[in-house]
């Protein structure tokens, strides 16, 4: 890891792997956008973002000046033939030289505007295939961490407390995902940063994530209408999360992300960059402030 612990994701370029949403954008485009802000790392994206050839993406990275952080996948867990994706995931992010597998717990069904439910025995499964899954990861040399998320069957504070309690997976601390699934993320922090592997950082219109998480406003909706704001523009606390983080032992990566979708191909030098850069440069003050230190 560089000294600089700040990396980007294709999120906040409007990258995403849920089906319809927004225009898309090239992956040139976006690690050269994401250079531009003096960022030299970055998450992977959806599957298909970067080449599907490992060495193909190592090529395209390097021309960019950005190495690989790390992959968000997507898988449910609680249903069969979940873990072989992640295994192939895990051996290609050791491939790339990356070692962060962020594992959101889906539901089974595309997007993340449905909420599914799990009996006693689907959650069983669900622990169990968190462990499965930090083991094969772990195999290849990677780090598998959960990351609560809207949408899937692992968002509310009493769904990460149990996940905590009954398995032995990380937490990816996904400060957003935390406050639209109604939890505290600082609280969160406070109680898991023994457990905390990965982090993603976002900042939140806590109304309109009140509005999510009390079924009022579909997710996808909100996130069109610009619920995530740049670090330091919204309701979650980011610098305390930081400080305690920080004091805490943490030293792995802070992930940049700002949930965006696009209705079209912005100009050069137009659309998500000001935000991304606006929570960079907040990132790196506190980062200063906590004299933060590489790993």
């Amino acid at each position: 890891m560089s000294g600089d612990r700040v990396a980007a994701a294709p999120i906040s370029w409007g990258v995403c792997e849920v089906p319809g949403w927004g225009v898309q954008l090239e992956p040139e485009r976006v690690l050269e956008e994401m250079r531009a802000l003096g960022l030299t790392a970055t998450e992977a994206g959806p599957e298909g973002f970067l080449p599907t050839d490992p060495r193909a993406a190592a090529a395209l990275l390097e021309r960019s000046g950005m190495q690989l952080v790390g992959a968000f996948v997507p898988a449910a867990l609680h249903l069969d033939g979940a873990l072989e994706p992640i295994r192939r995931a895990a051996a290609l992010l050791a491939e790339a030289g990356a070692r962060a597998l962020v594992l959101a717990a889906t539901t089974g069904s595309d997007g993340y505007d449905a909420d599914a439910a799990l009996d006693d025995a689907a959650w069983e499964r669900l622990l169990r295939g968190l462990d499965e899954a930090r083991t094969v990861c772990a195999v290849e040399g990677v780090r598998c961490s959960l990351h609560p998320h809207a949408g899937t069957v692992v968002e509310r504070r009493e769904h990460v407390e149990r996940v905590l309690a009954g398995s032995t997976v990380e937490l990816c601390l996904d400060t957003g995902h935390l406050m639209v699934g109604g939890a505290d993320p600082l609280a969160i922090a406070q109680a898991a940063a023994s457990r905390i592997g990965h982090v993603h950082l976002k900042d939140v219109d806590a109304a309109m994530a009140a509005r999510v998480a009390d079924g009022s406003l579909p997710y996808s909706q909100a996130v069109r209408d610009g619920m995530y704001r740049p670090l330091g523009a919204g309701d979650v606390d980011v610098a305390g999360i930081v400080s305690l983080l920080e004091g805490a032992g943490y030293r792995g990566w802070y992930v940049l992300e700002q949930d965006v979708m696009l209705d079209a191909e912005p100009p050069a030098g137009a659309g998500p960059l000001g935000d991304v850069r606006a929570s960079a440069e907040h990132l790196r003050s506190l980062l200063a402030d906590n004299g933060a230190a590489a790993a």
